[in-house]
């Protein structure tokens, strides 16, 4: 019997989290999941079939947990249309990102492990294409300056400066990241 405790659930998936981030796919058993969690033995046994359940949930909350906040949606929504703004907000989605230093890598380790895991691949690529449509229609929606091909360049241009700052975070400094974002921006957005 699959358990349903929402909030032991959540601890769970956050302990599979640190451990992907620091041991990789491999390390992830339930065992490691439970000691991480700070729960009894055998407890993710009980709230996961299996390890590709347990992997497929990983990804989803991982997303969850990298929701925007109410104030970024408003600069979205009541912002100024300018390149400034966007600028704002790639500077937030980078930040947000990269403060949760764990996620991200246990994501990267998701995305080598749905290689392997049809299952999770298609969860993977089921949810990024959401994202980045849910992003370009946000973006065309509220009227700010580009394009839908600004918003995918965006995504490709900020997400491997994420991978830079947090696997490599000796390549760009903080005030270099922010420097880039706004050329990103700039170049990305085009002549008016």
């Amino acid at each position: 019997m699959v358990r349903t405790n929402p909030e032991r659930r959540q601890a769970l998936l956050d302990g599979a989290i640190e451990v992907l981030a620091r041991d990789g796919a491999r390390g992830l058993t339930f065992r490691a999941v439970d000691k991480e969690a700070a729960v009894p033995a055998g407890t993710a046994s009980n709230y996961f079939t299996n390890r590709d359940d347990l992997l497929v949930q990983v990804g989803n909350r991982y997303y969850e947990r990298l929701q925007p906040s109410g104030e970024t949606m408003a600069l979205l929504a009541e912002g100024p249309r300018s390149r400034e703004t966007i600028t704002e907000l790639m500077t937030e989605i980078v930040d947000r990102i990269t403060n949760f230093r764990t996620g991200y890598i246990a994501q990267l380790e998701l995305r080598l492990e749905a290689t392997r895991r049809p299952a999770l691949q298609t969860l993977l690529t089921q949810r990024v294409r959401a994202d980045i449509d849910f992003n370009i229609t946000n973006h065309l929606d509220s009227a700010m300056p580009g394009d839908a091909d600004t918003v995918v360049l965006l995504y490709l241009a900020l997400n491997w400066l994420i991978l830079e700052r947090l696997t490599l975070p000796g390549i760009f400094t903080e005030d270099q990241a922010r420097e880039l974002v706004a050329m990103a921006v700039d170049r990305a957005v085009g002549k008016e």
